[in-house]
């Protein structure tokens, strides 16, 4: 009797909780999800850390799924550069860019395009296919919108500078943040935006680590993009807009070298800029792969130039136990412990309306809470403006 009760027990949860899968992930969508994100590879490499990279001839880039761009000309090479953009780097700072794991086992052909294999497992730990490959409002731009019973909570280390831009550029350091729950996330990036939050465009890149999204802990190169206030878009290549040209880059594949407490540092060094001929804003990852770019046409307000750059760090916030998350920022340590500890940004500059690169003037330090995630600047003539960032999140004065 006790068995038949606890095998019937077991049945009915089986049934419930295959419901509630089947209620969130209609396999017909995710199959729909796939064929679409998943071209027929020309080619395909195995990463070491599991990844599958396709190589995808050049006819069936992903640009072409969006009706806009049905008979559309890719732009294969920037116009132009901005002035005094420095293309060349030294010795030192070649051997501490870190690259891309997958390259050690191949490289695509000629005419292709790398992209990182979607499978069936990546869509289903969103938990929700109409949630799949898009982020959360960006909520220090608009205080009101927080809410203290929600869920979760964005939290920043940010240096912000507002004014006319084409465009922005920083060296970011990479490291392997520890992220307590799979669904929160640590990155560090570069936003270039326009436009009030309601509609804001707004374009991203840089680094995170995200195991909901990419199935691991490691750090991954990614870019993300809205044109009306984070109501849609999406990270990488989950929807048609992003244009990669580059045959050797893929977005979000894991970065091969990260940094060690007291030890080697690595960084990437990423520019975004507006192309002044074609008004495409495109994306340089290291000192020399132009990854891609943003059409012009997918934004309104960014058209004409962005009107704020952000650089900094991330970390979303579940509050776990009603208790704040132990995910760390940055390297997980606090600014004021400087090189080799904490994480930074270096060489930061904008972009101004004329191509030339300036210093950012005027911009301002942001901390959602200091206590958790902290930040502080400074200037010299090695590393320009540079900020360290991050901590640990919760600890005695994070609770």
């Amino acid at each position: 009797m006790i068995s038949y009760l606890v095998l019937h027990i077991l049945i009915v949860a089986a049934i419930v909780i295959g419901s509630e899968f089947f209620d969130t992930h209609d396999d017909a969508e995710v199959d729909r999800i796939l064929k679409r994100v998943n071209k027929p590879p020309l080619k395909s490499i195995k990463s070491p850390d599991g990844d599958i990279i396709d190589c995808i001839h050049m006819k069936d880039h992903p640009i072409y799924d969006n009706p806009l761009f049905k008979n559309y000309t890719i732009q294969m090479r920037p116009s132009s550069y901005p002035k005094e953009l420095n293309m060349k780097s030294s010795a030192n700072e070649k051997q501490s860019t870190v690259t891309q794991l997958w390259t050690i086992n191949g490289k695509c052909p000629k005419n292709s395009i790398p992209i990182r294999r979607t499978k069936r497992r990546d869509i289903l730990r969103t938990r929700s296919i109409k949630k799949y490959g898009r982020k959360n409002p960006n909520i220090i731009h608009h205080p009101k919108l927080f809410n203290s019973t929600s869920n979760s909570i964005h939290e920043y280390a940010q240096i912000q500078v507002k004014g006319k831009f084409h465009g922005a550029q920083a060296v970011i350091n990479v490291w392997k943040p520890y992220v307590q729950m799979t669904k929160e996330f640590s990155l560090a990036q570069m936003w270039v935006m326009a436009g009030p939050f309601s509609e804001v465009n707004s374009i991203e890149a840089g680094w995170q680590v995200y195991h909901d999204r990419y199935g691991d802990d490691n750090p991954r190169y990614f870019i993300f993009w809205t044109a009306d206030g984070y109501k849609s878009g999406c990270y990488n290549l989950d929807c048609s807009g992003f244009v990669p040209i580059n045959q050797k880059f893929a977005l979000g594949a894991a970065v091969s070298n990260v940094s060690t407490y007291n030890g080697h540092q690595y960084h990437i060094p990423t520019t975004i800029w507006k192309d002044p001929h074609s008004g495409n804003w495109w994306l340089k990852f290291t000192d020399h792969e132009f990854v891609g770019y943003w059409p012009s046409i997918l934004f309104n307000h960014l058209k004409d130039g962005a009107t704020q750059i952000q650089w900094g760090g991330e970390i979303i916030n579940f509050k776990d136990s009603s208790r704040h998350t132990t995910t760390d920022m940055g390297s997980g340590h606090f600014a004021d412990e400087g090189y080799q500890k904490a994480s930074y940004f270096k060489n930061l500059e904008a972009i101004d309306e004329h191509d030339i690169k300036i210093k950012p003037k005027e911009g301002y330090s942001y901390m959602t809470q200091e206590g958790c995630y902290n930040i502080r600047s400074a200037y010299n003539n090695l590393w320009g403006i540079h900020f360290f960032y991050g901590g640990p999140g919760r600890n005695q004065k994070c609770i």
